[in-house]
């Protein structure tokens, strides 16, 4: 559940800021498999927080965009929250370890 979390917070965000961005340009950015990104999107659009919108690309294709629903919008605050919530215990027990190995190197 943990990398659900952050990888549907990564997916998220992208489509907030690019809406048109196709799962191939998505997987690219965020270093992930066609696959994962692909699976992660479906995951988003059978739970009714994204919805596809077909839009004309260019001459001969269609495209899609991907736009939040009213429900979205509510779920990617909740998964900010999260998201935020387990990278600050990720810094606490980084800074933690870093200040501990800091003491042994002063020994």
């Amino acid at each position: 559940m943990e990398k659900n979390i952050e990888t549907s917070y990564k997916i998220l965000k992208i489509l907030e800021e690019n809406p048109e961005y196709t799962q191939r340009k998505i997987a690219k950015e965020l270093g992930y498999s066609l696959g994962k990104v692909n699976y992660a999107i479906s995951a988003l659009v059978d739970k009714g927080i994204i919805k596809l919108q077909k839009f004309l690309k260019s001459k001969n294709k269609l495209g899609y965009r991907y736009i939040l629903t009213p429900k979205g919008i509510k779920e990617k605050y909740r998964i900010t929250k999260e998201f935020l919530k387990r990278k600050l215990v990720e810094y606490e027990n980084i800074r933690q370890e870093i200040e501990e190995a800091k003491k042994r190197l002063d020994r």
